[in-house]
């Protein structure tokens, strides 16, 4: 079972409280954390892409960096883990893209990955005046799947000759090609969603359901098991959870209704209407999921709560979600739940027992 780091490239991480942990993004704590998770024999390391924040009283996500030139910086100074930065994709040519993965190839060879973004947020791209207008919400698959067939033509041969809807390639070049496979995440969890993931990615990122019920996300991945199978690709999931740890299950559920309570519901709203302007979502969409009432200050991301045992006895209930290749894992403090993480919680894992007696070694 792979696990991996979503890195908090943006201030405050993933809590929207005025409880939780205030900080901003720098290179310097994202290169602590990646080093930390790295000798934690962590496989990967992810980067979202987020281009105007939430605002309230915590100015949720107003201060952000850039992923690749993030990843770019984390390449050099780490040896194993793979490293995804994440394209939005109204925002860069997918020659560019392309272009760019192949140079952080060369930083870390066949270390690089990228996830793609089809984008929810519309004020993102409206203030930069790229917002193509609300039917992309119906139509942002289309444009992904052509603006992977690009990159995948430029990595793979070094032209792109693509003639479609929305990109027209004539003769594009782009050498060298990347020294390994390109590999490819989203984050699908509409059923459009699932059958891209299983026609062009590699992974595919499916948000945990509730507090301390691991295994309620199953129905998604095993969603994407039946779709792989129909397109003949091995596409696995992995799993998002945040985890909040402490001595207790008391102490640690404690510290999560801290957070609830100091929501910052200035923030929340602006993600709420935001999230409320795709007409098209489904139910299951990501627009949708994260504004659920419930739990909202985290996005509704699946969570871990409770004693460092109970976390790991949970952890490895994720493991065994048929389709499951990995969990990706955020924390409430990552220094701090990191050191708690590789201390307390994963050498009571059984599904990563080998990781454990590897470090040991």
């Amino acid at each position: 079972m792979d696990l991996g780091i979503f890195i908090p490239i943006g201030n405050n991480g993933w809590l929207i409280s005025e409880a939780s942990p205030q900080y901003r993004p720098s290179f310097a704590l994202n290169k602590k954390i990646v080093q930390k998770a790295e000798a934690l024999g962590f496989e990967f390391a992810l980067s979202m892409i987020k281009l105007h924040g939430f605002g309230g009283k915590t100015e949720f996500w107003d201060y952000n960096l850039e992923s690749f030139t993030l990843m770019a910086g984390l390449a050099s100074v780490t040896n194993h883990i793979k490293l995804y930065a994440s394209t939005a994709i109204l925002t860069l040519p997918p020659a560019l893209v392309a272009r760019m993965a192949t140079t952080i190839d060369s930083i870390a060879p066949g270390r690089f990955g990228i996830n793609i973004v089809t984008g929810w947020q519309k004020r993102e791209y409206e203030q930069m005046g790229l917002w193509p207008g609300d039917d992309y919400f119906g139509k942002r698959y289309d444009y992904a799947t052509e603006y992977v067939t690009v990159m995948k033509d430029l990595w793979a041969t070094g032209e792109s000759n693509h003639r479609g809807e929305f990109f027209t390639m004539d003769a594009c070049m782009m050498k060298p090609v990347p020294s390994a496979e390109i590999k490819l995440v989203v984050a699908g969890q509409s059923g459009r969603g699932v059958d891209f993931a299983a026609t062009y990615a590699d992974f595919n990122f499916v948000n945990g359901v509730g507090v301390n019920t691991p295994t309620a996300c199953a129905p998604t991945a095993q969603r994407l098991v039946e779709a792989a199978a129909a397109t003949g690709r091995d596409v696995g999931s992995y799993m998002l959870f945040m985890v909040i740890a402490d001595e207790t299950d008391e102490k640690a559920q404690a510290k999560w209704q801290a957070y609830r309570d100091g929501a910052d519901v200035d923030a929340l709203s602006w993600m709420a209407d935001q999230g409320g302007k795709d007409h098209t979502a489904g139910e299951t969409s990501t627009a949708r999921h994260i504004n659920l009432p419930e739990g909202a200050v985290n996005f509704n991301m699946g969570t871990i709560v409770g004693s460092y045992a109970t976390c790991a006895r949970l952890l490895d209930e994720v493991a065994t979600i048929p389709g499951a290749k990995g969990i990706m894992m955020t924390f409430d403090d990552f220094l701090v739940g990191l050191d708690a993480f590789g201390q307390r919680i994963q050498p009571l894992m059984a599904s990563r027992s080998d990781v454990v007696a590897r470090i040991a070694a």
